[in-house]
């Protein structure tokens, strides 16, 4: 990145709602990385005797219906959630990349053919797609990573497909193929760094993704399996005790929506930043 992109990211990260994002994350992060040391109990350890006991000092998120406590099962479900995240993303970012760039760089029958597959994948909700591939694959967190990594890879293709097809145009291109450059030269130092931030943002943006329906299989029953202290599936046993524990659902429930949301306001601030359109 150059100066000026980097001055621009600054900018954009001490906004206020940037700021308390990224502070928000980190702090997230950290906590989840520690799970060990700041964790108080033992996430999956059952205690009948302190059953859906409410918040308290000695239980700060209160108690499961078996005695776990909360918060120290939302502490490490962070771990599992997280990565459940990233990795999603990250397949969706390498598949997304790849077959984008091929089909933009290619506009013959590969890339015709690419597309046409994208657009029948696209024909299916992405949450939908990401469910019948668990259903193919069977439930497991892995199995979830995969499904939703392969679900959000169609509108990440046509996105890459259509700036590498805008980026293609640039008489730079057309020089560097004059010389003799290779296919793989011109991708590597010419439509690689073009698309790089592009590509930052979103697979920052689909973290959060990933996250949201991670968790909503999670909550059917087809992602983390009992006991993992996996967000989703916390907020899923808690609905059967919302009456006389609402704990169990709301300090889980709320965990995924703030992440999300400080994600996506973080990815927002990068998208300015990283407009090439920007002044």
């Amino acid at each position: 990145m150059d100066s000026q992109v980097v001055a621009r990211v600054k900018r954009a990260l001490i906004r206020p709602a940037s700021l308390v994002s990224l502070l928000f994350l980190l702090t997230v992060v950290s906590v989840s990385i520690f799970a060990p040391a700041i964790a108080p109990y033992d996430p999956i350890r059952i205690d009948l005797l302190s059953a859906e006991q409410p918040p308290s000092l000695q239980h700060l998120f209160g108690t499961d219906d078996v005695g776990r406590d909360v918060f120290s099962r939302v502490v490490w479900g962070g771990r599992i959630s997280l990565t459940m995240g990233l990795v999603a993303a990250g397949i969706a970012t390498v598949l997304g990349l790849v077959l984008g760039t091929v089909s933009g760089y290619y506009e013959g029958s590969t890339g015709y053919l690419i597309l046409r597959a994208m657009d029948f994948l696209l024909a299916f909700p992405g949450i939908l797609l990401a469910l019948a591939i668990v259903a193919i694959l069977g439930a497991s967190l892995a199995n979830v990573m995969i499904a939703i990594g392969i679900g959000a890879t169609p509108a990440f293709v046509r996105l890459v497909h259509g700036v590498v097809l805008s980026i293609k145009q640039n008489d730079y291109i057309e020089a560097a193929k004059a010389f003799g450059a290779s296919d793989t030269h011109i991708f590597l130092k010419y439509i690689l760094p073009n698309i790089l931030p592009f590509v930052i943002v979103i697979f920052t943006i689909q973290v959060a993704s990933a996250i949201f329906y991670g968790s909503s299989l999670s909550f059917i029953g087809l992602g983390a399996q009992p006991p993992s202290p996996e967000w989703g599936a916390m907020v899923s046993r808690g609905r059967y005790s919302l009456r006389n524990a609402l704990w169990m659902s709301a300090f889980p429930g709320a965990t995924i929506a703030l992440v999300c949301i400080a994600i996506n306001l973080l990815g927002d601030a990068l998208r300015d930043a990283l407009d090439p359109r920007s002044s």
